[in-house]
Order: structure tokens, then sequence, then C-alpha cells
């Protein structure tokens, strides 16, 4: 069987027979490039970001360990007392424990004193850039 694309008029440079002038012109070559553009900019705008944040939130429920503050997605938060394949127990009062599936986990939130320690108590900036003193 040959090969299909060797019969289109485009790829092999055809040319209308009423001019005589080629149909790949300039115009084409800015129409595709212009459609490349655009897949380019969804890329780095919608599909790279997303990545990241699913490997950032893969990372944190792989890393939860006992004795953890953590909150829920649906705001309920407590102290991780078990952790299981795909499920983590919760200590949510003194004899309370809530069973949760690991994808329900929104946030492990650090305890104050490692929050001032890392020197991360300030809200993050624009571009991450802190004040200059």
């Amino acid at each position: 069987m040959m090969n299909l694309l060797l019969y289109l008029p485009i790829l092999q440079g055809a040319t209308d027979p009423a001019t005589n002038q080629s149909l790949f012109n300039n115009k084409t070559i800015m129409n595709v490039g212009m459609i490349v553009l655009v897949f380019v900019i969804m890329y780095f705008l919608i599909i790279r970001p997303q990545r990241k944040k699913q490997k950032e939130t893969e990372n944190m429920l792989s890393a939860i360990k006992k004795g953890d503050k953590v909150t829920s997605i649906g705001g309920i938060k407590g102290i991780v007392h078990l952790v299981k394949e795909d499920t983590i127990v919760v200590k949510v009062d003194d004899s309370t424990k809530l069973e949760f599936s690991k994808n329900a986990i929104g946030s492990v939130d650090l305890p104050k004193d490692q929050t001032s320690a890392t020197g991360d108590d300030e809200k993050p900036r624009l571009f991450g850039r802190k004040k200059s003193e």
C-alpha cells in the first residue's frame, strides 16, 4: 500500500493550473504556525501546571505519617492516627476517629513551631520575591 501522504497536493507542492502558483504559500505557513502556537500556549498555561500540582499532591499524600495535622477537602481538621494503603484514620476529638480516603486529604498542616523555625510564616509574595529590607 502506498503512503497516503504522498497524494496530498500541499505536500507535493502542487500548483494551481489557472495561475501556475504554488498552493503552499506564506498564508498556509502562518495558519499552521498559529495553530501550533495556540497548542504550545495551552500546554504551558494549562497542562504543565496541572501536572506539577498533581505531582505535589501525590508527594504530599505519600509522605503523610502518624501524628501529622491534616485538613480534609471538606474542612475537617485532625491528627493522623493510622495510615493504611488507601485510607487514613484521623483523630478528630479525644474519642472520635474518622477514616478518610487518601484522596480526601486536602492539606498537611505544619505545627506553629515548625513554621516559625523555617521562616515561612510570611504570606507568599508575587513571583515568590521577598521584600528587601
